[in-house]
């Protein structure tokens, strides 16, 4: 509670004083569109240079002093129209400790000033407090008014007719201010481990209302407060043991991405000399999971994902043009999928890992939850891709997850958002995420023979979303094989304690300097492609397109191109270049063709086809089913419905089918529900069809 004893007068003068030389130009901005804006803003550090003590002061004391500057600005001779009720609030920012963890703040803090950084995980509706009641005497009708932030309710005897109780709320007669209420989490970068991310409600008034939402990363200050639990009854849980929560002074959302990883003058340094050696790729890509033989293809193509694309471009038509980077690993079980999943969310600066098995479409996006911080209404809750927005999520077992929650993915994978419409509550979060996820096949092990779509429980649509897919078979080979086992068992004899861990290898970086080496270049470096990068990029593009002339397939599209635009500037950001060379697309395209090789080809043609991952099926497979089921129309017509065997023999005398890819293609037909069976071995088209 603020001291009512305390002479206020010179420090008024001291604020009035420090706005005339330091913020005219503000307060006149201020009082020009007033009340449309309320606040006037100020430098926690401007007010240290002018005066230390009154500084210290406003973090030991900040109701008292916060109260002196806003009546220093009311009382300032300002143009203002008597009709209107200047009632401006002061607004503090930019305190020293605003590295100040959410876990770290403790009792001392109470009643203090403190500033530190979260994500917003929930935010519930706009509630009313009652700032000044007017009190209705039942016996009299005497009036009487109150500041609700000094007492709950007036004494209880009416000043007028000297009788008790009997006091009403004149609500239209009383003064609200708007209240929200939201729930902060720590920066999931600055956590250490496993360790669970801490809470903390704050509590939003007036013009800092609806200015944040769920997944917004903040810097806040305000003054911590607490209040004693109570149950839903009404009963206190323990009158002794009290709740903590914010009462916000300023809140500012961060726009940076890892703007919280430590780095200093030194680290600066030591990451731009590093970015001049001429095998930093080599030796990033080796310190990616170094206990993982092999896999160079996709750890080069992980540790461009961390980098990115160019961030914050936009076409002429003002539409945001991705540059996170999506992969899948596709493949048999066995073969370290999830370990370099954990690794690598564990390296990314900002992550977080989910499992298939346990997440569901709300847990990935966002979720509508009744409002356990006010009165039972609806609320909004930043799920996984919200609240690692800038940074990257690793799903493993991603074909586990129900169709109707991987559904939600198309949205944030395309443009980085994630559109609400539950409850009543219509919303659009943030969530530009990279996703690196991982699945295993439906029948235990990777065909290479047969398309990916027609072996992993994920739609093409959802497939077409990942720049890179890349699958990782347990192919039997000796020299590898042995190469593996002696890699596994040596690891296993020279295994170290926690404490003890250390690269033996020079060659390796520190898990702690790739952190703040990818923080550095994300937050520093904006490559563009070159002219010559552009070139090799559009001669890949259309050399591609005009193999696939011969047999009608799509080898590329055109959104092959802005994924090799993203690996491209993502291999140049790794040189910490503001521009991408040709060898920087010759990466990319290696990548790209690498993968095309393993997934995109036609078995049967031996041609480049993109709707195995588009579609689903080669366009050979697609005009196969088109004969079997024109054919099967032309049939119809006379003989009503028609004999399978009589298809199988037509198609493969006229078209030359094989017959068993025929009746392996009826019977897909069939369970789609494009074929129905009419009598024994006959079949009709739907109608639809």
């Amino acid at each position: 509670m603020m001291d009512e004893n305390v002479d206020l007068a010179p420090i008024i003068l001291e604020f009035q004083d420090f706005f005339n030389q330091n913020y005219k130009e503000p307060i006149y901005g201020l009082v020009s569109h007033y009340p449309d804006i309320k606040s006037l803003n100020i430098d926690y550090q401007l007010l240290e240079t002018y005066n230390p003590d009154l500084a210290d002061q406003l973090r030991d004391e900040p109701e008292l002093i916060i109260y002196a500057a806003e009546n220093a600005l009311r009382e300032m001779n300002l143009a203002i129209s008597p009709e209107i009720i200047f009632k401006p609030h002061v607004r503090f920012f930019n305190l020293p400790n605003n590295h100040l963890m959410i876990e770290n703040i403790s009792s001392k803090h109470i009643c203090k000033l403190i500033c530190f950084k979260g994500v917003i995980t929930k935010r519930a509706e706009v509630k009313h407090r009652v700032h000044i009641a007017e009190y209705k005497c039942a016996y009299c009708g005497n009036t009487t008014k109150v500041l609700m932030d000094v007492n709950i309710t007036p004494d209880g005897t009416c000043p007028s007719c000297k009788r008790k109780g009997g006091f009403t709320i004149v609500e239209d007669k009383s003064q609200f201010v708007d209240l929200q209420k939201i729930e902060m989490q720590e920066l999931l970068e600055r956590l250490k481990g496993s360790t669970t991310p801490a809470k903390i409600e704050l509590r939003l008034e007036e013009d800092l209302v609806n200015s944040i939402t769920p997944g917004d990363t903040i810097e806040v200050t305000g003054i911590l407060r607490v209040r004693p639990p109570v149950l839903a009854k009404g009963k206190r849980r323990d009158q002794f043991v009290y709740t903590r929560y914010l009462d916000v002074v300023h809140a500012q959302t961060q726009q940076m991405d890892f703007e919280d990883i430590d780095i200093n003058d030194e680290d600066e340094a030591e990451i731009i000399e590093t970015s001049k050696d001429e095998r930093v790729y080599t030796r990033f890509i080796k310190s990616l999971v170094p206990s993982i033989y092999g896999h160079t293809e996709i750890k080069e193509s992980v540790l461009l994902q961390m980098f990115g694309g160019t961030k914050d471009k936009y076409s002429e038509g003002g539409a945001r043009m991705r540059d996170d980077i999506h992969i899948l690993l596709i493949g048999d079980p066995g073969v370290a999928k999830t370990r370099i999943l954990q690794y690598m969310s564990r390296l990314a600066p900002k992550s977080v890992f989910v499992s298939g098995k346990t997440v569901s479409g709300v847990g990935l996006t966002a979720s509508a939850e009744r409002d356990d911080m006010g009165d039972g209404g609806w609320t909004l809750k930043a799920g996984a891709l919200v609240l690692a927005s800038g940074g990257m999520v690793a799903v493993d077992e991603f074909d586990k997850i129900d169709p109707e929650d991987r559904a939600a993915m198309h949205e944030v994978m395309e443009s980085g958002q994630v559109s609400i419409a539950k409850a009543g509550i219509v919303a659009t979060l943030k969530a530009k995420s990279a996703i690196l996820a991982a699945a295993n096949p439906k029948h235990g092990r990777f065909d290479p023979n047969r398309p990916p779509a027609e072996q992993f429980n994920i739609v093409p649509t959802l497939l077409s979303r990942f720049d890179l897919i890349f699958p990782l078979a347990d192919v039997v080979d000796e020299k590898r094989d042995s190469n593996l086992a002696t890699k596994i068992l040596e690891s296993h004899r020279n295994a170290m304690l926690e404490d003890q861990v250390e690269l033996k290898d020079p060659d390796l970086f520190e898990p702690v300097f790739i952190k703040k080496y990818i923080a550095y270049a994300r937050q520093n470096v904006r490559s563009i492609i070159s002219e010559e990068a552009q070139d090799k990029i559009k001669a890949y593009y259309l050399k591609m397109r005009n193999m696939g002339k011969k047999t009608g397939a799509v080898a590329i599209t055109p959104r092959q191109i802005e994924g090799l635009v993203r690996l491209t500037e993502a291999s140049a950001k790794i040189r910490l270049s503001s521009i991408a060379t040709g060898d920087d697309a010759a990466r990319a395209i290696r990548l790209v063709d690498w993968m095309m090789r393993k997934i995109a080809v036609d078995k049967e043609t031996g041609a480049f086809d993109i709707d195995i991952l588009t579609t689903g099926k080669p366009k050979s497979q697609v005009d196969k089913i088109n004969t079997i089921l024109d054919t099967i129309k032309i049939l119809q017509k006379t003989h009503g419905a028609v004999d399978i065997h009589m298809v199988i023999d037509d198609v493969h005398e006229k078209h030359n089918i094989d017959k068993r890819t025929s009746q392996r293609l009826i019977d897909e037909l069939i369970y789609r529900g494009e074929l129905y069976k009419s009598g024994p071995g006959k079949v009709k088209i739907v109608e639809q069809y």
